[in-house]
């Protein structure tokens, strides 16, 4: 329903991290106010890396912040496959020249502090007081010209409409939607971010690094123009942790978690300083993540495993969409908040499928086997293996798809 008058009204947007950001710039660009609601009292993004695809290239090109984001990270040349045991390699991708031939944009690794840092000065360069700290959102109310939103300091905002970009606890999606019954995944996460002059000479290469083992897997690629390392690994079978990227442990217990895994594994483990780790959880699917006037983005409707490397990305993807699809109907936000829904239900949860399924291949049990093991990786990661898991999701142009039409049922390509 449209209420005139009311367009010049901000948007208003629960959390600043990269998703919350990237909808507020592609907002901005769009002549959109909005105002951003951040609960910290000073933004501040985990240390870890990203890697930023094809499709999540597209999408900061249309944030304007593409090259910004490019200056401070790694091109990756390419993904290799090695074998947790014995380190034999394999090299499915090439990325690099190649990745900006087929798609058009590049592949690259970025430091998730750089890649915030650039979304945070795009949005104060075009409006410095749209973000709020010291502002957590508590409850809100909407109505048919609006959204109010109540603070924990008992202030109240008012917005056209509300967005939660505020992750996996998000308040928002509860308040809407209910509390969903999350479930621990068996399995945990280990990270740390190494400076490269610790690690060995031959391990301080422009690729991404897969290491494939029974149980668990490891990743590890350059940061920050080839200064840092980030490492991540995952292992089946552990005792909970909480869900938190702060919750720090010892280098001894990484390594006596990764025990047998080849000798640059343990490389990497030695040269971190104290590293982090954290509970996997499961999250159901939503039945729907827009109601009237609120509508939800990035971890805070699709949270999904780290396992196609688009979390991130598909955050950004998300505030791009939802900026075309207010901007096409500014005075009926509601019907541009489902619009933006059904634009992007089937392609995330493709994604969250995606990923999910990646844990069977990546900790495959089979890796165990000297013989088998290497067949096994020789047939999983073939390149029309690899191009039909991959390809669907680096063609994607957040900015280019069109508005009329759901987006492409993927999950057949994806099955």
């Amino acid at each position: 329903m449209k209420h005139p008058g009311n367009e010049a009204a901000p948007i208003l947007i629960a959390g600043g991290g990269i998703g919350g950001l990237a909808a507020a710039l592609a907002l901005l660009r769009r002549g959109i106010d909005v105002i951003v609601l951040e609960q910290a009292p000073q933004l501040r993004e985990v240390g870890a890396g990203v890697q930023i695809s094809p499709n999540g290239s597209r999408a900061l090109h249309d944030l304007g912040v593409l090259e910004a984001v490019r200056a401070s990270s790694c091109k990756t040349e390419g993904k290799e496959i090695r074998l947790w045991s014995t380190g034999q390699t394999w090299k499915p991708f090439d990325l690099g020249d190649q990745a900006v031939k087929r798609f058009g944009f590049p592949y690259f690794t970025a430091y998730r502090v750089d890649l915030h840092n650039a979304l945070l000065d795009a949005v104060r360069e075009l409006r410095p007081d749209a973000i709020r700290l010291n502002s957590r959102c508590v409850d809100f109310l909407q109505d048919e010209d609006g959204v109010t939103l109540t603070l924990a300091d008992g202030s109240t905002v008012r917005g056209r409409a509300l967005v939660g970009a505020d992750g996996i606890h998000s308040t928002v999606r509860t308040r809407a939607f209910g509390t969903e019954q999350a479930s621990y995944a068996d399995m945990i996460a280990w990270r740390g971010v190494i400076p490269m002059e610790r690690v060995p000479e031959r391990l301080r290469r422009p690729v991404g690094t897969n290491w494939v083992g029974p149980g668990g897997h490891i990743i590890h690629y350059p940061l920050r123009r080839g200064e840092l390392m980030n490492f991540v690994g995952y292992l089946e079978g552990k005792p909970w942790v909480a869900e938190s990227w702060t919750t720090q442990a010892t280098v001894e217990e990484c390594a006596r978690d990764f025990s047998g895994w080849h000798d640059d594994v343990h490389a990497l483990i030695a040269s971190m300083d104290a590293p982090f780790k954290w509970g996997m959880v499961r999250r159901p699917r939503l039945e729907a993540w827009t109601a009237g006037r609120i509508t939800l983005l990035g971890d805070a409707c699709h949270a999904m495993f780290p396992f196609l490397a688009q979390g991130a990305v598909m955050a950004l993807e998300d505030g791009v969409v939802l900026a075309r699809c207010i901007e096409a109907e500014p005075g009926t936000v509601d019907a541009a908040l489902a619009r933006y829904e059904r634009l992007r239900r089937d392609r995330c949860y493709a994604v969250v499928d995606g990923s999910a399924q990646n844990v069977g291949r990546f900790h495959n049990r089979v890796l165990a086997d000297p013989v088998e093991g290497p067949r096994y990786i020789e047939r999983e990661w073939a390149s029309q293996q690899v191009q039909a898991r991959y390809d669907w999701i680096f063609d994607y142009d957040a900015a280019g798809v069109d508005l009329g039409e759901p987006a492409m049922a993927v999950g057949e390509r994806h099955a």
